[in-house]
């Protein structure tokens, strides 16, 4: 159970402990979530004994960590390692913070099997999930009755599915690349097994792989330099080309059926704009 704590000082700041100890035994338990809408300055040089997550919902605020100095603006938040040294400070007039602390045996092994490191800042689109995500879990833990912490322990393995699928990491472009590729791993297989459906667009795309189509439009310009439909028209003629060679008992335009283009025409005409040459002159070869 999550028990409120009041700050007199700041009348509005909501913030949730865990009261039960058998929380605690969870492999995934969730120490404390709040919202803070005066954000006050914090030195730790000790760290925080848990991971510690902190994001902006309004204003702006200045990480120091790692020898580093960053901003955290709205729509962007980070995460401290245990025991790593931090501080922060309002850089805006209004500096307004969500948080949630966590901890357990298998808190380590999640964010690895995630590609997320233990230490890393985090932007996200305005209209993602994860500017709804710590509200919804502020929500129900003023809701109470999760006498064992299951609910709250839930909450954060869905938090961190949540910044895995939606946040960008800023700290570790590489990382950033690698998380961006297994996101969308499940998609870029199931576009090879649906290219003869002539009717795939940005939308069946994006609802497959659970992105927005203009966070789905994103990532594939970061990784491939390319919007979804043009990596879709590469992936077809990509594959046409392998059928033209291996398949030369089936004509012209059944290929292009086979790939997903509605009538010959289109296939020759876009076969011939990414290729230079026409089906046929490509068989021929």
């Amino acid at each position: 159970m999550l028990v409120e704590h009041k700050e007199t000082l700041v009348a509005e700041h909501r913030r949730f402990v865990s009261a039960i100890a058998q929380a605690q035994s969870l492999p995934l338990y969730m120490e404390s979530i709040g919202f803070n809408p005066a954000q006050e300055p914090i030195q730790r040089p000790n760290g925080y004994p848990l991971y510690h997550w902190l994001q902006t919902v309004d204003g702006e605020g200045e990480i120091r960590s790692q020898g580093r100095v960053q901003p955290l603006p709205a729509g962007a938040g980070v995460l401290f390692a245990p025991g790593e040294p931090h501080e922060y400070r309002r850089t805006a007039e209004l500096w307004r913070t969500h948080y949630v602390t966590f901890g357990g045996t298998a808190a380590p092994g999640i964010l690895e099997s995630l590609g997320m490191p233990a230490s890393a800042s985090y932007s996200w689109e305005a209209d993602s999930p994860m500017a709804r995500q710590l509200p919804a879990m502020l929500e129900e833990a003023s809701c109470g009755g999760d006498v064992f912490g299951l609910d709250a322990s839930r909450g954060v393995y869905g938090f961190l599915l949540t910044l895995w699928k939606f946040g960008q990491a800023q700290d570790n472009p590489r990382n950033d690349i690698s998380q961006s590729l297994q996101r969308i791993a499940p998609l870029l297989d199931w576009l090879e097994a649906s290219l003869p459906d002539p009717a795939l667009n940005l939308g069946e795309m994006a609802a497959f792989s659970g992105l927005s189509p203009r966070r789905l439009n994103t990532l594939f310009h970061q990784l491939f330099g390319l919007s979804p439909y043009a990596y879709l028209l590469q992936l077809r003629i990509r594959r046409s080309q392998e059928l033209l060679v291996s398949r030369s008992g089936r004509t012209v335009a059944q290929i292009g059926q086979d790939v997903g283009f509605r009538d010959a025409s289109h296939f020759v005409a876009t076969f011939r704009r990414h290729t230079g040459e026409t089906p046929e002159r490509f068989r021929q070869r």
